[in-house]
């Protein structure tokens, strides 16, 4: 499995929202229909989200699966699993939710592999 595609997908998808949550908070407070005062707690969420993707994007040239960097499949492995079970708990509500739910299932089922499938070393990478 190429690891590296998934790592790199992953960093840029999550990386993205992170960057939106941290200089837009009162936006999507207002988009969702919260008030303007949740926007801290969106810049929080949105720092946690830029960092792991940070994580991500700075593991991607590193063997991952098995026990190869366990801990970030492991964190992968839960982020996405859960985000994709509440998504997929509220998505009929929303198109929009919809749309995500199935990327973060992709992930999760990407990294669920990942963290249970001993990787293969590429052997053109040395």
């Amino acid at each position: 499995m190429n690891t590296k595609f998934i790592m790199t997908a992953s960093a840029i998808a999550i990386g993205a929202v992170g960057i939106g949550l941290i200089f837009l908070p009162e936006e999507v407070a207002t988009v969702i229909g919260l008030p303007a005062e949740s926007k801290i707690m969106f810049q929080i969420t949105g720092a946690l989200y830029f960092g792991f993707a940070m994580v991500n994007w700075m593991s991607k040239a590193n063997l991952i699966g098995g026990i190869y960097n366990r801990p970030v499949a492991v964190g992968n492995t839960a982020h996405f699993v859960i985000a994709a079970l509440a998504l997929l708990k509220f998505s009929p509500k929303s198109p929009v939710l919809i749309v995500v739910a199935i990327v973060y299932s992709f992930f999760a089922i990407a990294f669920g592999s990942i963290l249970f499938i001993h990787p293969v070393k590429d052997s053109k990478t040395d």
